[in-house]
Parts: C-alpha cells; sequence; structure tokens
C-alpha cells in the first residue's frame, strides 16, 4: 500500500495467476511480433530499397528503431517484471527514461513524415534535409530530457499495474501539474497538432489531384502515413487518458488499476502494428516477400566445352 496526497491510501496491484500468464501470453506475442516484425522492416529497407519507392526514408527509420527498441527493451522488460514481481534499481530507472524517449521519438517521427509528405519532394534536397534530421534527433533528445526529470527528482517506482517503473507523486501536486503539463505540451500536443494538420492538407491535396488525374507518380511508403497517425492516436490513447486523469486529481490517487494495464498493453500493440501497416503497401510488401523467399538458382553442372578441332588424315 501506499499514500498519496493528504494521506489517501492507493493500493497497489495484485495478479491472480490466471491474470499474470495471461498478461504473459499477450506481452510474450507483442514482443516477439515486434522485434521480427521491425527487425525485417529495417532489413527490407536497407536492401531493397530500390525495389519500392521511400522518398522519406529518415522518419521511418527513426520510427523503425524506437518501434524495434520498445519491443525487445521495454516489453521484455514488463513481461519479465510480471513473472517476476518487479524492476530494480538501476534498470528499473533505465525502463523509465527509455519508455519517454521511445514515446517521443516515436510520435515525433510520424509528425516529421507528415511534414515532409506536405512539402514533398523539396524536403528532401540538402537544406530542408538537414532540418528533418536535426529535428528526429531532437525528438530522440527530448524524450531523453523528459524522462531524466523523474529520475533526477526520485520520482520513479514499479507499477505492478503497468508492469514497469512510472513516475509516482506523493506529495505535491504543483510539481506533478506543471511536470504533465509541460511534457505533454512539447511532446504530445505539438506533435499531433501537426500531424492532424499535415494529414488534412495532404487528404485535399490528394482529392484535388485525383479529380484533375494528375496522379501518375510512383506510389510511395508515405502513402501509409494515415495508417500510422491512427494507429498511434488509438493504440496510446487509454495513456493519455490515464495521464488526465491524474492531473485532474487533487489527491495524486492515480488512473484505475485496469486503465494503466490497458495503457502499457496498447502502447505495446502499436509497435507490433507498424510493420503490418509498412506491408499494406504493395510494392513495400512485395519487395520483402522477394527478399524472403526469392533464392538464387544454383549453378549449372559444368558441360564439356569445344576448345580446339584435330584434323586427322584417313591416309595415315
Amino acid at each position: 500500500m501506499s499514500e498519496g496526497l493528504n494521506g489517501t491510501v492507493v493500493p497497489e496491484k495484485r495478479w491472480s495467476e490466471e491474470e499474470k500468464w495471461l498478461l504473459v501470453a499477450v506481452l510474450g506475442v507483442e514482443m516477439v511480433i515486434g522485434a521480427v516484425g521491425n527487425s525485417l522492416v529495417l532489413i527490407v529497407k536497407v536492401m531493397c530499397r530500390g525495389q519500392f519507392c521511400c522518398r522519406y526514408w529518415l522518419p521511418f527509420i527513426s520510427l523503425t528503431i524506437s518501434d524495434l527498441g520498445c519491443s525487445l527493451l521495454i516489453t521484455s522488460g514488463s513481461m519479465m517484471a510480471t513473472l517476476t514481481g518487479g524492476q530494480k534499481s538501476p534498470w528499473c530507472e533505465v525502463v523509465s527514461l527509455l519508455k519517454f524517449a521511445f514515446i517521443t521519438s516515436s510520435i515525433g517521427s510520424i509528425a516529421i513524415l507528415s511534414v515532409q509528405r506536405l512539402i514533398g519532394m523539396p524536403s528532401t534536397r540538402s537544406t530542408l534535409f538537414g532540418a528533418i534530421a536535426a529535428a528526429c534527433l531532437t525528438s530522440w533528445v527530448t524524450g531523453v530530457v523528459v524522462g531524466s526529470v523523474p529520475i533526477i527528482y526520485d520520482w520513479v517506482r514499479y507499477d505492478p499495474a503497468e508492469m514497469l517503473c512510472a513516475v509516482f507523486w506523493e506529495s505535491s501536486y504543483s510539481d506533478m501539474m506543471t511536470y504533465i503539463l509541460c511534457a505533454f505540451s512539447i511532446c504530445v500536443f505539438l506533435p499531433i497538432l501537426l500531424m492532424l494538420i499535415c494529414s488534412v492538407r495532404n487528404a485535399s491535396s490528394c482529392c484535388s489531384n485525383s479529380s484533375s488525374g494528375n496522379s501518375n507518380e510512383e506510389a510511395d511508403l508515405s502513402e501509409v502515413a494515415p495508417l500510422l497517425v491512427a494507429s498511434y492516436m488509438i493504440c496510446y490513447t487509454p495513456f493519455f487518458m490515464s495521464e488526465l486523469i491524474l492531473l485532474g486529481r487533487t489527491n495524486l490517487i492515480p488512473a484505475p488499476d485496469w486503465l494503466r494495464t490497458l495503457s502499457s498493453v496498447m502502447s505495446y500493440l502499436d509497435c507490433c502494428l507498424n510493420p503490418l501497416i509498412y506491408c499494406s503497401h504493395q510494392n513495400f510488401r512485395d519487395a520483402g516477400l522477394a527478399l524472403l523467399w526469392t533464392r538464387k538458382p544454383r549453378k549449372p553442372a559444368l558441360e564439356p566445352v569445344l576448345t580446339a578441332i584435330t584434323k586427322t588424315d584417313k591416309n595415315m
């Protein structure tokens, strides 16, 4: 048991054996699909880049690395914590830091991809491409900085409901409100605003191009961006809701256990869905299938080759 502000008692979640093994199975499936799927996506993007059109490759690479890291480190860490009953320092603090970094880099990469689609090909040229690269790096650095603040102030401890180390507040509502508002404004609200504005602009421009008949360009992988935006918004809605509920409670009691558990499971699900969304693009899917199942033909057996002709005299 723990106490919130004003001595309010906050019960800790205790899993039954059936619930624990169900969560372990779900997390194990998400970890395997996320790790294998994103690894294959990276291989296809590197080895088959000439077989499909991908003009805006940098945010795709950043997003895939983020999803792969989340599957390998965060999802597996939650699965092991469910089995062992917790996470110990310093791994506890590392998980909390990486969680912020991966969440911020993921939403930042999707927002940058949406902006690149709106700008078009000029965003791939030297000057703007440098700004795009700096923006991708900034999304990672921002996540690390935001994730470091709770560690510095010792706000991190293991949450059985979230199945990983998370930020808990026990004394100051003003500190919690200031931190959450700053973190959400920088890491969530601004990227979401960019995604929504760019998605609406891109949709309107696509409609105008299709009506005018100017749609002869090769299909680019960035066409899956609306699906990436929708997947992120759906999968991270429980996480955003749990944080907003905490923000609205002056006694610092966190959101219900079921909502915090759902927020973790759904955020891990997003890492699994992104590789499937890439495969909805036909050229990317064909390139991946060709890489997986096309084998090099065996070398044919050597046949005798005529190198010289010897003429014999019949009178001999």
